[in-house]
């Protein structure tokens, strides 16, 4: 059952990336495993996934553990409190949603090597959600600039809630040239766009995704 899920998933995303001329290996396929017990990522692993993200820290630990034996590229992915921070640094590859200074300056302090984040953008300006407002994203990049042990390697969004993926494109297609500015303005070669989710992961592919975020599809509505 989970390698057909894969196997389902796999086929829609190497179709969306044909339609967009891109290569299937462009795209980084993340399970989104937020309240997915261990046996289950295990079982997903064996089919051949080996990127999971984690939303919250203590869940994460206790996965981390009893998955050890198996070697997973572990993403960070939901809102990340700063006094957390110190439990995940040397787990994790890659935070997707440093938004605030004083969460950049508590991984910068604590991280014993180069830390790999992406900013997470407010692309639809939510009161609800976090992420640097669009007009602040390019004094924040300059500023953390500054942190030696962090390495800045992109941009994540989350867009309004749509239950139509072609309403998420617009906000896509922002986040992407966001990117392309802060690329041109600091001489920056910026890897990754972190967006699309279950609902609407094909068109973020078509609009530039190097990391795509699935949960439902593959694991089933969340408990």
């Amino acid at each position: 059952m989970s390698c057909e899920k894969l196997r389902e998933v796999e086929e829609r995303l190497q179709k969306a990336c044909e339609r967009a001329g891109r290569k299937r290996e462009e795209v980084i396929l993340l399970g989104a495993s937020k309240s997915v017990p261990a046996e289950r990522i295990r079982e997903f692993y064996a089919c051949g996934l080996s990127t999971f993200g984690e939303n919250r820290v203590q869940e994460f630990l206790k996965k981390y553990q009893a998955l050890k034996d198996i070697v997973i590229d572990w993403h960070f992915i939901g809102r990340l409190q700063s006094n957390k921070v110190k439990y995940i640094l040397g787990k994790v590859s890659l935070i997707h949603s440093l938004d605030r200074d004083s969460l950049a300056q508590e991984i910068n302090k604590r991280a014993g090597a180069v830390q790999d984040v992406l900013i997470e953008v407010n692309i639809g300006e939510e009161t609800t959600k976090g992420g640097v407002a669009p007009e602040e994203l390019f004094a924040f990049y300059q500023h953390l600039l500054n942190y030696k042990n962090l390495r800045v390697l992109g941009l994540m969004c989350v867009p309004p809630y749509t239950e139509d993926p072609e309403k998420a494109r617009p906000y896509f297609a922002k986040l992407r040239e966001l990117k392309e500015k802060l690329e041109s303005e600091f001489l920056v070669k910026l890897p990754h766009l972190s967006m699309g989710m279950s609902a609407d992961f094909e068109v973020a592919v078509e609009e530039g995704a190097t990391i795509v975020r699935i949960g439902t599809l593959l694991f089933g509505e969340r408990r």
